[in-house]
């Protein structure tokens, strides 16, 4: 693989493990009428097995000295910004069934992807993501724990979220100062809401986890909000992170 060192403006930390690299594109089972797309293929470590697959790939790449790598491997690449870009307008001239996404992930714009991905409206079957293990601990959090909160409950509306294993620091080049993980995100079925708004909502619930949610609901009927609480075992002095998803989707309807 070509010298091309890490930019840490742009959060890059290459992944060289050849046994992870093989097992994050075995998450996914693909068939030749779907596509593949990789955001920040880097140096191509993770491309070379996914264009394997035999299905269509496209992928995002900031970074223009990755070209003379990258195109010893595909030359389906957008050279630009992906949370600058409108990917339903990048892939309209692509016809595909499923949609996948896989990337490794820089730690510090973990989120502003995923929620980039979301609000396209782009149907999306399963993505895989290396992310920072805390991120994925709070990702894969369940209530009661420390760890749930309001993305947790966000993500879990549009998807199954599970993690797949733990990735070592060390399995990257430079070492970062943490370790990563490997999550995967089934998509489920869902009701539709105001992606926008229902987030704002959740925000405003765990706005303080210390306070119970009346607290953090104040500009809210909370006679209604009560109801439904009550109607699923709750009591008026729960908070936030004692609640399931399912329950903040009826909370949320009360305010629309």
């Amino acid at each position: 693989m070509e010298r091309i060192p890490a930019k840490k403006s742009l959060g890059q930390n290459f992944l060289k493990d050849e046994t992870v690299l093989q097992k994050i594109a075995g998450v996914i089972s693909v068939k030749d009428e779907d596509m593949i797309l990789e955001i920040g293929p880097g140096k191509g470590a993770l491309t070379k097995y996914l264009v394997k697959k035999g299905c269509l790939y496209v992928a995002y790449e900031i970074d223009e000295r990755m070209k003379s790598v990258l195109s010893s491997y595909t030359d389906k690449i957008f050279w630009k910004d992906f949370l600058k870009s409108d990917i339903n307008q990048d892939l309209s001239s692509y016809t595909y069934e499923s949609f996948y996404v896989v990337a490794n992930i820089p730690y510090y714009i973990t989120t502003p992807i995923i929620e980039h991905l979301i609000q396209s409206n782009i149907k999306i079957s399963e993505m895989v993501l290396l992310v920072q293990k805390e991120v994925a601990d709070r990702f894969c959090a369940k209530p009661h724990t420390k760890d749930y909160g309001y993305f947790t409950v966000f993500l879990n509306y549009y998807f199954e979220v599970s993690k797949e294993f733990d990735v070592s620091r060390h399995c990257f080049d430079p070492v970062p100062k943490v370790d990563s993980s490997v999550v995967h995100f089934k998509s489920k079925e869902k009701v539709d809401v105001d992606t926008k708004l229902y987030f704002k909502f959740l925000k405003q619930c765990f706005a303080n986890k210390r306070k119970t949610l009346k607290n953090n609901l104040k500009n809210y009927d909370w006679s209604l909000m009560l109801v439904i609480l009550e109607k699923h075992g709750y009591k008026e002095t729960v908070r936030a992170e004692e609640i399931n998803e399912n329950v903040f989707l009826e909370l949320y309807y009360q305010t629309v």
